[in-house]
């Protein structure tokens, strides 16, 4: 089953405000919005999935390559830090709990 890490990241501090591990699907979308819930989020940069368009007001929501290359770097230092999450290697985790155990305490 293919595992997606959704997160929330904030530009200006560098830091990660939530994440979660799911699908790439609605629901996941919706969990990883209710960890954001307390917090007051000025503007979201996304790339052009459907689930964002649901569950972002437009006036706050830009669909951008430009903004989220800190992101993608971010991607990239987990697959280079964290070999659990690359499939392909002897240290791949299938439990979801582990994942989530190992990037909670990389963030």
């Amino acid at each position: 089953m293919k595992r997606w890490i959704w997160y929330a990241y904030c530009a200006d501090t560098r830091k990660i405000l939530a994440f979660q591990i799911g699908k790439r699907n609605d629901k996941t979308c919706q969990k990883l919005f209710k960890k954001l819930s307390h917090l007051t989020i000025k503007h979201y940069y996304t790339d052009d999935w459907r689930s964002y368009k649901k569950h972002i007001p437009p006036e706050k929501h830009t669909i951008s390559k430009a903004k989220t290359q800190k992101i993608e770097r971010q991607n990239l230092n987990f697959r280079t830090h964290l070999k659990r999450l690359c499939r392909k290697t002897i240290c791949f985790s299938k439990k979801d709990d582990m994942h989530y155990g190992f990037i909670k305490t990389y963030i």
